[in-house]
């Protein structure tokens, strides 16, 4: 019996590609190695878990024995992979070596580390999976004040998310106004004041230079002087593909692990999906390109070569305060033009030659998504 296809990874994009294969192949011999505890959650609910009132627990939506009963695949939990043998096709967990057919490397993204210094600086805490999220509602009182490192997507939405509920937010960033790589300013201070309506204190321009504890309390230092006290600090500051596995093992990586338009890493018979890929020298880390990817991947792995498209996916921000939905543009010059009255805001990013190949809604005008996406252009198109 030829060894099982094997996915690194038990995330969305890895779970997501074992679901396609068992669609297409009942037989099939799978296995899916998780770092984790292997039980399946959605990522992008942790910045709405306390909307949706859903403690870690509450956020699992199949257990690994759900798994591997629907699916039929060996699923193993807390079995990090230490290396891989690209000529003998084997995997290693510790001690322990693996065979593979095929091999799939959905290893997803990390949290960018600040290089903060202080007394609490290691209290800096990240959500970047289930177990990071149970690790935050434990540090986090009622009615907590929490100040939030990063003004992008994922810091807004915590920010909302936090302020709805009980707690006191605050927001730091560089930037002159949140999301600034993804909303003109414009529509970004409609966001802004949105959130503010909730309570939520900006401090935007300047960084953080330490965090020190004192008592029950952390004591935040900015870079202009000022310092604030909160209960916790939470990090949302981006995320890097995680690579080093597959730089280990020799493959060619750079912002994330670089593939074909089949998804093929520069090793034989090696893969790579989701948060982790880099395809034409862009990442694409949203749960639309994953979708396309499976797809995709499944039908190559099955027996049908099929190379990965990727049309115009526009990104939800989950800002119920005030609705956003972006389709961020490349990066190319140009200039958006803004139009509505805030909070309900469309934006049109066109390029030198004056074409659109990019937009933003916000408030009500997000219900006009249908009207905007067939003006864009694909994010990639494979040659032929």
């Amino acid at each position: 019996m030829d060894a099982p296809i094997t996915i690194i990874g038990s995330g969305h994009a890895g779970i997501s590609l074992a679901r396609e294969l068992r669609r297409l192949s009942p037989d099939l011999a799978i296995r899916v190695l998780s770092r984790d505890d292997g039980h399946y959650y959605y990522k992008p609910d942790l910045s709405k878990a306390f909307a949706s009132g859903k403690d870690a627990e509450g956020l699992i939506k199949n257990s690994v024995e759900q798994l591997t009963e629907q699916l039929k695949i060996e699923l193993r939990p807390r079995a990090a992979v230490t290396r891989i043998d690209t000529t003998a096709h084997h995997v290693w967990i510790g001690d322990e070596a693996l065979e593979y057919s095929k091999l799939i490397l959905a290893t997803g993204a990390t949290p960018i580390r600040l290089p903060l210094t202080g007394s609490a600086a290691k209290e800096l805490l990240t959500v970047n999976d289930r177990e990071d999220y149970a690790r935050f509602r434990t540090a986090l009182p009622a009615k907590a004040s929490v100040l939030i490192i990063g003004a992008g997507l994922i810091g807004c939405e915590f920010a909302n998310d936090l302020a709805a509920h009980g707690h006191t937010v605050h927001v730091a960033d560089l930037a002159s106004w949140p999301l600034p790589r993804l909303l003109p300013e414009t529509q970004a201070r409609a966001l802004q004041a949105a959130l503010s309506g909730l309570g939520v204190q900006w401090h935007l321009q300047t960084s953080i230079t330490s965090l020190d504890r004192d008592g029950a309390q952390i004591t935040v230092r900015f870079a202009d002087g000022s310092t604030w006290q909160v209960d916790v600090v939470l990090s949302a500051v981006g995320l890097k593909a995680e690579t080093q596995l597959a730089a280990n093992a020799g493959l060619t990586t750079r912002l994330g692990i670089v593939v074909d338009d089949h998804l093929q890493t520069s090793a034989t018979d090696i893969y790579a999906l989701g948060d982790c890929v880099e395809i034409n020298g862009r990442l694409l880390p949203y749960i639309l390109p994953i979708a396309n990817s499976v797809r995709a991947l499944a039908a190559t792995l099955t027996g049908t070569p099929t190379k990965a498209k990727f049309p115009a996916m526009p990104v939800i921000v989950k800002t119920p305060i005030c609705p956003t939905l972006v389709n961020p543009p490349p990066m190319v010059e140009g200039s958006w033009e803004v139009t509505g009255t805030a909070p309900d805001l469309e934006a049109v990013f066109k390029d030198s030659s004056g074409k659109p190949v990019g937009f933003a809604l916000t408030g009500a005008a997000t219900a006009k998504r249908a009207q905007y996406v067939p003006l864009m252009p694909a994010v990639y198109e494979p040659g032929a």
